[in-house]
């Protein structure tokens, strides 16, 4: 366990979980190069994560390769602790898109055979900027090309009680939440539930759709500096109220959630948490705020693949500076 005071930075090389699963071959080595990646291009510790022994359940755990706990000196329940991704910078040319198990948003239709599905995209340069590239038909030259914003699908505190989470479904510590607003610059929030936060990370995207439909995003190792602040209840509730689960906050948008099994319920919990938050923020009236968030604010669909389904709102910052 690491152990800092508020506002210290962090840098940690997280590392991908594709190639690790067991029904990859728990060998990164042989299973990237499969796809034509040479050993020195494969993250050593990947490989030594892969070949360490470790237990894990599938089912009990979870398939992600998480670090933590970092212990937050005087993080206290009923708190929040601020997580900010200052830096995200790939390790790695290249990422998987994994279908598996017939996972994803549509089940029972892909994967279109009776194998998982692992995708492979390389990171090229086009017009000085870093593009991922994937080719029309299998084997054939990488002619599309999508924009890449690195961010960690995972960021979250420890749990109060005994019951240690699965990684896949996110609640309202946080965890995979798949936002993937929260690039370098953004922050996340977190109602702060045990002494000293115990904050993790893990599941680094190097791009993701909203949705996140085949199951997974562009995974690839990352190696990201995080800056760790906590924030008093007083204060915390004076900025935004009593937060029940993740609220996110970019340059330009203050951005609620709702998580829940059933999408339509998930954005419920969405606008609800967006009109308290509007009160609690800037004094609007709820029956107001349900109307302005009606004309000017997007609700995305997170991800509906991690069990639990996440709604993010994009509440414009800018619309409330008078």
């Amino acid at each position: 366990m690491l152990t800092i005071d508020s506002g210290t930075e962090v840098t940690i090389d997280t590392i991908s979980h594709e190639g690790i699963h067991e029904d990859q071959g728990r060998d990164p080595a042989a299973f990237f190069a499969g796809f034509g990646v040479e050993r020195h291009r494969v993250l050593d510790d990947a490989v030594a994560v892969a070949a360490s022994g470790y237990t894990r359940s599938p089912l009990l755990d979870g398939p992600h390769v998480i670090t933590g706990p970092i212990h937050v000196r005087g993080a206290r329940p009923g708190d929040l602790l601020k997580m900010t991704l200052v830096d995200a910078t790939p390790r790695v040319p290249y990422g998987i898109i994994s279908n598996r198990h017939s996972k994803g948003a549509l089940p029972g239709e892909y994967p279109l055979g009776a194998d998982n599905v692992s995708v492979f995209a390389t990171v090229e340069e086009h017009d000085g900027v870093s593009v991922g590239t994937l080719p029309l038909v299998l084997g054939g030259p990488r002619s599309v090309r999508f924009p890449l914003n690195p961010f960690l699908g995972i960021m979250g505190v420890a749990v109060a009680g005994t019951e240690r989470p699965h990684s896949v479904p996110p609640g309202s510590h946080g965890g995979n939440i798949d936002i993937n607003l929260l690039t370098e610059g953004s922050s996340l929030y977190l109602p702060v539930q045990v002494d000293g936060a115990l904050a993790f990370v893990g599941d680094p995207h190097f791009a993701q759709g909203d949705g996140e439909v085949a199951l997974t995003a562009m995974e690839a190792s990352l190696r990201v500096t995080v800056r760790f602040d906590v924030i008093a209840q007083e204060r915390a509730e004076a900025l935004f109220g009593r937060l029940a689960g993740p609220l996110a906050e970019t340059t330009d948008f203050l951005v609620p959630t709702g998580l829940n099994v059933h999408l339509d319920e998930a954005v419920r919990e969405c606008v609800r948490a967006a009109i308290a938050l509007l009160g609690a923020r800037y004094g609007m009236d709820r029956t107001l705020a349900y109307a302005y968030l009606s004309a000017a604010t997007d609700f995305n669909i997170s991800q509906v693949v991690d069990i639990v389904c996440g709604v993010h709102a994009r509440i414009r910052k800018a619309d409330f500076h008078g």
